[in-house]
């Protein structure tokens, strides 16, 4: 189901009058004489710097399954678990399903997070309410950690599409912190002041701009990256009933009037083609449709109750949205937690599985083959495996209120950060 806000075409990714950061330029191919037309293909010009785009209608082309970088063909196929309240990490084996491996990191470890090279996973400890703040090295060859760093306010980490910045989300502070991807000095920062709860984000296709979300304020922050400003804020519209968040039934089909009075996004991904920004919101109970070139509202997806994490299906062709199963910041155990599929070419959900008895799936990612996506259990102290062809749900118990696990390794040329946004 899919309410429209406006109607309208999309605007073009990109205008020739930007100059060299942002063009759109179409080149004919060449190749064999033939007497059929040669159809044009689409050049994306990039942002000094970044790997190039090598597919205008899918940049998730690169992420398939099996295309690893030589660099990680010697990693450990593991799924990282940050458990918030235990202050540790889970490693489970996903072949035997079993956590392996269990260590302590820095206070309240929120995502797991692949570096832009590929070559280190990163734990942000935020240390909720705390000045104690670090980020926690893992090698993923060994699957070990290193010595913690101390940071302010990690909440979560992205890096810039041209690798040379790591951007520590601090959310307290309202601040996005760029610093040396290696060694984690400052280079300088970006207030967001207008962005209460700043915490999730993703890149445009050129690496112009990000996208931000701010869940206290039910709204986004569009950033500048080549002029390093705000480009503005853009508040999200509600619909007007929502589903019931409700722990007796989980029939996702009750619904109830929305009484919220603004949204709360959380993740942000992308479209295959670059046009459309999906984002997450718990309030609505839905995914939210983006203009990222115009930075305009056009429509929302309606998935499941407290719809909170996205991530695209290998083939570029779906996106599975996990819904929490509460509208609370901190749910209960057991609520109507599902995943939905959204189909990125109609912008309609496929399937939605529910959990059995009841969960609250949050934050993962796709398995190298992408038959498996996996997601913490939020409030349930469980990992969930979701069959991709069939829904069906395995549960792993780890530590208490597991947040942003990275599945690793991943397939793509480098990493754009959280749980493994590669590309």
């Amino acid at each position: 189901m899919i309410f429209k806000f406006h109607n309208g075409a999309h605007k073009a990714v990109f205008s020739l009058a930007t100059a060299a950061l942002s063009a759109l330029v179409l080149v004919s191919v060449v190749g064999a004489v033939t007497s059929a037309p040669v159809t044009p293909k689409t050049v994306v010009l990039t942002v000094s710097g970044m790997p190039p785009v090598l597919d205008s209608d899918n940049l998730y082309s690169e992420t398939r399954t099996g295309q690893f970088k030589p660099e990680v063909k010697d990693d450990l196929e593991r799924v990282y678990v940050p458990n918030l309240r235990s202050n540790n990490v889970s490693v489970i084996d996903p072949e035997t399903l079993k956590v392996v491996d269990r260590f302590k990191v820095g206070r309240s470890p929120q995502h797991i997070i692949p570096s832009w090279d590929l070559r280190t996973l990163w734990v942000a400890n935020n240390a909720e309410r705390g000045s104690d703040g670090s980020l926690t090295p893992i090698d993923p060859r060994t699957g070990k950690p290193g010595k913690s760093i101390p940071v302010d306010d990690p909440y979560n980490m992205y890096f810039t599409p041209d690798g040379q910045s790591a951007i520590v989300v601090a959310e307290a502070k309202h601040r996005l912190d760029f610093r040396d991807p290696k060694t984690l000095k400052l280079q300088y920062a970006i207030e967001v002041p207008q962005c209460g709860g700043i915490n999730h984000g993703d890149f445009s296709i050129d690496g112009r701009f990000a996208i931000f979300t701010c869940e206290f304020d039910g709204s986004l922050a569009k950033i500048d990256l080549v002029n390093r400003s705000v480009a503005g804020y853009l508040k999200l519209a509600l619909p007007k009933t929502r589903f019931k968040d409700s722990r007796k039934s989980i029939n996702p089909l009750e619904t109830e009037i929305c009484t919220a009075t603004k949204g709360m996004p959380q993740d942000i991904r992308i479209s295959p083609n670059g046009k459309t920004f999906y984002v997450a919101d718990m309030e609505a109970d839905g995914v939210h449709l983006i203009d990222g070139e115009s930075f305009k509202e056009f429509g929302l997806v309606v998935t499941g109750v407290a719809a909170h994490g996205l991530y695209p299906s290998r083939d570029g062709k779906l996106l599975y949205v996990a819904n929490r199963g509460s509208h609370a910041i901190h749910g209960k155990r057991n609520g109507p937690g599902s995943v939905s599929v959204i189909d990125f070419s109609t912008n309609k959900v496929v399937a939605n599985w529910p959990v059995p008895g009841g969960g609250s799936p949050d934050m993962g990612n796709v398995s190298n083959d992408g038959k498996w996506l996996w997601l913490s259990g939020r409030f349930d102290d469980v990992v969930y495996r979701f069959d991709t062809t069939s829904g069906k749900v395995d549960s792993i118990t780890v530590g208490q209120e597991p947040h942003g696990l990275a599945v690793w390794p991943q397939p793509g040329r480098y990493s754009l950060g959280h749980t493994g946004n590669l590309r």
